[in-house]
C-alpha cells in the first residue's frame, strides 16, 4: 500500500511509467495542462500585425503582370499571413484576410464554397461581382457579399485595374471540417439582372410586405459608400466625439450581414483619441481612406490610406487620426455573439505607448 512514506524515487518512476503508458494508448492528463486549455482570458497565437497598402498595391500590379487566368490565376489574390500563426496563410485563426486585383477587361470564373465572404473595395472601377446570377456592380468603397455556398464570379468590363479586400471565415469553417468547393458549368454563371438586391432592400427602410428572409445571410448583397458615408455624417453632426461606428446589418432583422462575420465602419476625426476596448474574437481593419494611429496592447501601428492590420483576441485598441479617415472592420464577433462566446469591455486608462511597429519594407520591388 503507497502512502506518504514511500520512497519517492519509486513514486517518480511509478509516475514516469504511467505517463508513457497514457501516451501509448494516446491519452493525455488534463492536470498536466489546465494552465493551457483554461487561461484566465484568451491567449492568441495571433499577433498583432501591419501590411502595407503601398507594398499590398505594388506586389499585386506585379502579380496581374505574372500570373494570368489562363496560368491558374482563377483568384488573383495575395493573403494576409499572420506571423504568429506558423506559416498558415491566415490573418488570425478564425479569419482570412486578402488582397484581391483584376486586371482590364477580366473575368475570374464562377465557383461557389462554404465559407462566406465578403469584398471591401479599395480602388477601380467597371467591375462587378455576379451572385448566385445577381450581377453587383462593385466601386471605391462598397462592401459586397457572397455568403456561404452562393456561385459568384468577377468581371472586369473596364479599362482599369481594380483591387479589393477579400475577408472570409474560411479558417474558421476549415477548423469545423466544413469546408465543400464546387465550380460552376459554365466559366461565367449567366447574369440574370444588374443590383436586384440593392434595388427591393438597400436603404429605404422600407420591405416587400410579408417579407421573411430564410436565408442565413442578409438578402441585400451591396452596400454603397454614399449611403455609408452618409451615415457616417449623421452620427458624427448629431453625436459629436472622436470617431462614429456603423454595421453592415441584415435589412429584414437587424442582425449581421452574415452569420459568422460582423462587418463595421468607423470614422475617426483628428484631435482625439477613442476609447480603449477589447473584445473577445479578432478583427482585420483596413484604412479605406486617411492616416493615423492605432495602439493595440500597448503597441503603436501607424497607418495610412490602403494599409491593413490585424488585432487579435482580447487585445485592446484605440485610435486616433491625423486627417479624417474611414476604418474598415470584419471580425468573427457574429460567431461568437451565436455561440454566446462574445465578450467586451472599455480599458480604464488610456494605453500606453510601449513600442512602435516598424513593418517589413520589401525594396525595389518589380526591378
Amino acid at each position: 500500500m503507497n502512502g506518504p512514506r514511500d520512497d519517492p524515487r519509486d513514486l517518480q518512476d511509478r509516475l514516469d511509467s504511467f505517463y508513457a503508458d497514457l501516451a501509448s494508448v494516446d491519452l493525455q492528463p488534463l492536470w498536466t495542462q489546465t494552465k493551457n486549455l483554461l487561461p484566465a482570458c484568451p491567449a492568441p497565437a495571433a499577433i498583432p500585425w501591419l501590411w502595407q497598402g503601398a507594398t499590398l498595391r505594388a506586389l499585386a500590379a506585379e502579380a496581374r503582370d505574372l500570373i494570368t487566368i489562363e496560368r491558374g490565376g482563377e483568384r488573383r489574390v495575395l493573403a494576409l499571413a499572420n506571423p504568429g500563426l506558423g506559416g498558415a496563410p491566415f490573418a488570425t485563426p478564425t479569419l482570412w484576410g486578402a488582397i484581391q486585383a483584376l486586371g482590364p477587361h477580366e473575368r475570374a470564373p464562377a465557383h461557389r464554397h462554404t465559407a462566406s465572404a465578403i469584398r471591401f473595395v479599395l480602388e477601380g472601377d467597371g467591375v462587378w461581382t455576379t451572385v448566385d446570377g445577381d450581377a453587383c456592380r462593385m466601386h471605391p468603397g462598397d462592401l459586397v457579399l457572397t455568403p456561404a455556398w452562393t456561385f459568384h464570379d468577377h468581371t472586369n468590363e473596364g479599362d482599369e485595374a481594380m483591387t479589393w479586400f477579400d475577408g472570409l471565415d474560411l479558417p474558421l469553417v476549415n477548423t469545423l471540417d466544413a469546408v465543400f468547393y464546387e465550380n460552376h458549368p459554365d466559366f461565367n454563371q449567366p447574369v440574370r439582372c444588374y443590383d436586384l438586391s440593392e434595388q427591393i432592400y438597400a436603404g429605404s427602410g422600407l420591405l416587400p410586405y410579408g417579407t421573411s428572409n430564410d436565408a442565413p445571410h442578409s438578402p441585400l448583397l451591396v452596400y454603397r459608400w454614399a449611403q455609408s458615408d452618409a451615415m457616417l455624417a449623421r452620427l458624427l453632426a448629431s453625436n459629436g466625439g472622436v470617431m462614429a461606428s456603423i454595421e453592415f446589418a441584415d435589412p429584414t432583422s437587424g442582425g449581421p450581414a452574415l452569420p459568422t462575420m460582423t462587418c463595421a465602419l468607423h470614422r475617426v476625426v483628428p484631435g482625439g483619441r477613442s476609447i480603449a476596448t477589447r473584445k473577445s474574437g479578432s478583427s482585420i481593419f483596413v484604412v479605406y481612406r486617411g492616416a493615423g494611429r492605432s495602439v493595440i496592447d500597448g503597441q503603436a501601428f501607424d497607418w495610412t490610406t490602403g494599409d491593413m492590420f490585424v488585432v487579435p483576441s482580447w487585445k485592446s485598441v484605440d485610435h486616433e487620426a491625423e486627417t479624417t479617415s474611414e476604418l474598415f472592420e470584419v471580425s468573427d464577433e457574429a460567431a461568437l455573439r451565436a455561440l454566446r462566446l462574445f465578450r467586451r469591455e472599455t480599458v480604464d486608462e488610456p494605453q500606453d505607448v510601449k513600442t512602435v511597429f516598424r513593418p517589413r519594407a520589401l525594396e525595389a520591388i518589380g526591378t
